[in-house]
């Protein structure tokens, strides 16, 4: 097994984790913490987000090992596909690096970072609503398209692997 089959089962792996991780957060921790008042959902994903914001190493592992998984995976089969199954690792690797991490650098890091600024002690019950409402919708939507993405990415991973 080479460098190529080994970055294969490796981004299928992280990618496909990557992309569980989106889709918990879209379908049951955001929904859940939705329910809450202004300030106890800020303060919910204040707590949530702050575990990421620490480097937690095996999300750190996870997030960044399938961003460099998937380039090594694409700079080796360079030179061993052709046709469709080049195709589809060039859409796979341009789809996982601009729609997941570098829409998490631009979109979900500043959001995130914004929000880990607040202190909902020293607010005011208007201040909290507006930044729950320049935060929620956003990273919401965003994250659905993120996760969407992600999933396709692994979607397609898992076709090569079996193509293979």
């Amino acid at each position: 097994m080479g460098i190529f089959e080994i970055a294969l089962i490796l981004s299928a792996f992280l990618c496909s984790l990557v992309a569980g991780f989106l889709f918990a957060y879209a379908i049951v921790v955001m929904p859940g913490i939705k329910n809450l008042n202004d300030s106890e959902f800020i303060r919910a994903f204040q707590v949530t987000d702050r575990i990421i914001q620490n480097n937690h190493p095996i999300f750190m592992l996870v997030w960044v090992g399938s961003a460099i998984a998937i380039i090594v995976l694409a700079l080796s089969g360079i030179g061993k596909l052709q046709g469709v199954d080049l195709i589809l690792l060039a859409l796979a690797t341009l789809a996982y690096v601009i729609g997941v991490q570098v829409s998490t650098i631009a979109i979900h890091l500043p959001l995130n970072n914004k929000l880990q600024t607040l202190d909902v002690n020293t607010m005011s019950e208007t201040d909290i609503k507006v930044a729950r409402n320049d935060f929620e919708s956003r990273w919401n939507s965003s994250n659905l398209i993120r996760t969407a993405i992600a999933s396709c990415v692994s979607v397609l991973l898992i076709i090569l692997l079996f193509r293979q």
